[in-house]
């Protein structure tokens, strides 16, 4: 799911717990739906296909058929996790909260323009943002435990395989396995005191009280995601924040004092509290990046052409250069190999390589290791010398057993938990009483035993 489709589901949860929206009349009290002993309102129904159609979100079917079927089912599971004493974990779910909340405001520019598109005050959109998230998690928990028994032998992944139509069969495209060695160009002492110095002077003026943090932050700090909202980051756990910018944000206790200047791979930072919450902390803070002058760069890539030269002439091997060179820690310990976060395995395909690698990349052999060339680091945005090495490619195909297991593997494990899920809630259905209004019932619903004769 991308990140747009995401705010829209999180707009769509939102809006459908509203009471009413403007322009619909009388449909406050009016049910669409009996689930059990719970209602659908049609206010609930009318308000979500209202924000659907704004947000311009497709609809697979009549909206008033579709929207209350969905909000039906999730009434049967919350049904069931109440049965089973399943409760949402606070933690967890006050994390997701703030991360959204972070998210919107990130995103529309300031938490009166969240406020003004919502049509919610922060502690209304908090809470619930609480409740869709706590919900969302016990859907899921009664889902993890109805499926937890799956199991899968070399055999049922075979019969599966073997029983999908051609024109099912997926189609994998082209994918490498990339190792990766990387070094930063070397920074003059006299640039680090110079970011240094600057920051302490804005530290200085906050201090002094001639100037606003945030204003410094909008002004000068080198983080594109925080700067433009005056350096706010929202309520982060101690796990969001890289260990040396969580250890001081921690500490801070006194939201008008700045802190020490803070080190951490994505440069030089200062910051300032704004509220701790329990296990997490709002902070402001301003980054500086030391800049790398080009007569470094360029030493840089000579120093990693002479290392690739000397790989291909067999005198270092790679994953021996990478222990001891490379300053890339995600790969330095797995002998520079590259993992797929989207995936978690270490094949890539092209599009999911940052741009640089994948053109470097585009025309090797395996087995063989580049030149140097310099590229954006996906996480710091700095400029870093790097030297690849192609492990495998793998040209796009048809899938099959041989090359793509593990890809028909989890076909074959989530096809068994759609259809475990899709019995259990065919059984719920027909257990639990559904009484639908008149005007609600012509539809062609995805489960069948809503509308039970003689009800």
């Amino acid at each position: 799911m991308n990140v747009k489709n995401i705010i829209l589901a999180f707009v769509l949860a939102l809006t459908g717990a509203a009471v009413a929206v403007a322009g619909v009349d009388n449909v406050a009290e009016e049910v669409a739906w009996v689930v059990g002993d719970t209602p659908i309102w049609k206010s609930d129904i009318e308000e979500m296909y209202q924000q659907m159609l704004y947000e311009k979100v497709p609809i697979n079917g009549d909206p008033y058929c579709v929207i209350p079927e969905q909000m039906a089912i999730e009434k049967l599971y919350l049904h069931q996790a109440e049965l089973d004493t399943i409760e949402a974990s606070e933690n967890m779910v006050m994390q997701q909260v703030d991360a959204q909340l972070n998210y919107y405001v990130m995103s529309l520019g300031s938490r009166e323009k969240v406020e003004q598109i919502f049509n919610k005050s922060m502690p209304q959109l908090r809470e619930s943002l609480h409740d869709m998230v706590a919900n969302r998690s016990k859907v899921q928990q009664v889902q993890a435990a109805l499926t937890k028994k799956i199991s899968t032998t070399p055999q049922d992944v075979r019969r599966y395989f073997s029983k999908l139509p051609t024109d099912s069969v997926p189609y994998v495209p082209l994918k490498v396995e990339v190792q990766i060695l990387k070094a930063m160009p070397a920074i003059p002492r006299e640039e680090i005191d110079n970011v240094k110095a600057r920051l302490r002077d804005y530290a200085d003026r906050v201090t002094r009280g001639e100037s606003d943090f945030s204003t410094l932050a909008i002004l000068y700090s080198q983080d594109p995601g925080s700067g433009a909202r005056g350096g706010e980051l929202g309520f982060m756990g101690r796990g969001q924040l890289v260990p040396e910018f969580a250890s001081v944000a921690f500490n801070l206790s006194d939201p008008k004092k700045v802190s020490k200047i803070v080190e951490t791979e994505f440069g030089y930072h200062i910051i300032q509290l704004i509220e701790k919450r329990g296990d997490r902390v709002n902070v402001r803070h301003i980054l500086l990046r030391p800049n790398v002058a080009e007569a470094d760069l360029m030493d840089a890539v000579t120093r990693l052409d002479s290392l690739s030269t000397d790989i291909k002439a067999a005198k270092v091997g790679f994953e021996e250069a990478v222990a001891v060179i490379s300053q890339d820690k995600d790969t330095r310990n797995n002998r520079g190999v590259m993992v797929n976060e989207q995936t978690g395995d270490s094949r890539f395909e092209m599009s999911q390589l940052p741009p640089e690698i994948a053109r470097t990349v585009s025309t090797m052999e395996p087995g063989e290791v580049s030149k140097a060339f310099i590229m954006k680091d996906p996480k710091t945005n700095q400029d870093v010398v790097a030297i690849v090495k192609l492990t495998r490619r793998i040209d796009g195909h048809k899938a099959n057993l041989s090359d793509d297991y593990q890809l028909v593997k989890n076909l074959y494990e989530n096809s068994r938990r759609q259809e475990i899920l899709e019995e259990w809630l065919d059984k719920k259905i027909n257990e639990t009483y559904v009484r639908i209004d008149d005007e609600w019932r012509n539809c062609d619903f995805t489960h069948k035993g809503w509308i039970k004769t003689g009800r």
